[in-house]
């Protein structure tokens, strides 16, 4: 267990009765990198950051603990300039802080400066000994730390020199249960949907419960308490040479010199089994694609009825056009109508509508429609077919409105 956040709050507390403040709160972003996220993309810091008018000043232990940037330090200067808000920083080999007023110039923020950059260069010297300590551990087949492969655990080397994984009791056999249900025609997102039903932890939350941490935290600026299966993160599991006990870099198995695999565990499949799985999965994502605009016309304007919830453009296997549809299980949500319809037909409809309602007969951009604040909201059609499904959309289904933007408000 790390001492680390015992001693820098025994420092914070230290500095703040030198300087005769009183502490009112704490943000802690423990596992949060310093080099790279600023102060303002951490988790906990970052929410009092945005509301500078709670408090007078902020204390860090040291100056590494806020910043390992020049460019985050000046970031971070220029923000307590403009909020008026006193930087407070522990020196170990001083006996006072290191404290940056809202006025502070000259030698005070030179030496801010030189902090950083040295905290910087030290950053740089430490993930260059990590890299070159990873790449040992490759080339040995142990375990050099991160997330472990779903279906492994961690295990003792055999050499008795650190370690190598192990096949998971509890994931190894779901592992294997996912890969039948891929042969017998379920679909990556309906997979997902019963291993959520299952109960049955993603990868980031069975690490935490093998490292006896609680699952869930923040993703997207929201907080989870755990986080939900999807058709990419099982996709993700799939595809990765892992299965077989290849050590992986990058995406791609680490070899020898004879070009051999390195092997940090026992397979999960059998490289034969592997490759079938692989030919499975490419029948699957391959069809006849349409033509992908740089972005189309209605996204950040259409949405889903059921969810709210942003509605996308994606291809259709065999087909020479795509549907906008909605995206809530790529973002870990459950959407309890998710709709769908043909990309150009609500194209049509949405442009048709907007040359209604501002009287002109010009091109329609994604730009106008959003500095208008069009907003096309898109219902759950029925199921079946026929040929009525054929001849366009359901215009029973759709709605437009115009919510004018506010003036702060940018378009996205």
């Amino acid at each position: 267990m790390t001492t680390s956040p015992a001693r820098q709050r025994a420092t914070i507390q230290l500095c703040a009765q030198r300087l005769g403040m009183d502490l009112i709160a704490e943000a802690a972003d423990l596992g949060v990198s310093a080099r790279k996220r600023s102060p303002f993309e951490r988790p906990s810091l970052s929410t009092w950051l945005q509301r500078p008018d709670a408090y007078d000043a902020i204390v860090w232990s040291h100056v590494d603990r806020a910043v390992r940037s020049v460019a985050h330090m000046s970031q971070l200067i220029e923000w307590g300039h403009t909020h008026a808000t006193t930087l407070v920083f522990g020196v170990p080999e001083e006996l006072q802080p290191l404290v940056v007023g809202p006025k502070s110039r000259g030698d005070v923020i030179r030496q801010c400066m030189d902090l950083a950059y040295a905290a910087e260069q030290e950053a740089r010297a430490i993930s260059a000994r990590l890299t070159g300590a990873h790449e040992a551990l490759r080339a040995a087949g142990r375990y050099g730390g991160g997330l472990v492969p779903f279906g492994y655990r961690k295990a003792p080397h055999p050499s008795g020199i650190g370690w190598c994984l192990a096949p998971d009791p509890e994931t190894a056999d779901v592992v294997r249960m996912v890969v039948h249900d891929v042969h017998s025609g379920m679909s990556l997102i309906a997979i997902a949907r019963k291993l959520e039903e299952a109960g049955i932890p993603v990868p980031r939350d069975r690490h935490a419960q093998l490292q006896g941490r609680p699952m869930g935290g923040r993703r997207h600026g929201r907080d989870f308490e755990r986080f939900r299966w999807t058709a990419g993160s099982l996709s993700k599991i799939l595809r990765t040479p892992a299965l077989m006990g290849h050590r992986v870099h990058q995406g791609g198995t680490v070899r020898d010199a004879d070009d051999l695999p390195v092997l940090i565990g026992p397979p999960l499949l059998a490289e034969k089994d592997f490759e079938a799985l692989q030919q499975v999965l490419d029948v699957r994502s391959k069809g006849i694609h349409p033509k992908r605009r740089e972005t189309s016309l209605l996204i950040g304007v259409a949405h889903c009825t059921g969810c709210n919830g942003r509605m996308y453009f994606a291809t259709r296997k065999a087909y020479a056009y795509g549907d906008y549809v909605c995206r809530a299980s790529a973002r870990g949500t459950t959407c309890p109508a998710p709709a769908a319809i043909r990309a150009s037909w609500l194209d049509d409809y949405a442009v048709s509508r907007y040359r209604e309602a501002f009287a002109t007969n010009g091109e329609v951009t994604r730009e106008q429609l959003l500095r208008d604040g069009v907003r096309v909201t898109v219902a759950k059609g029925r199921s079946g077919g026929g040929p009525d499904r054929l001849a366009g959309p359901d215009t029973s289904r759709l709605t437009f409105t115009i919510v004018p933007l506010l003036p702060h408000q940018p378009l996205t």
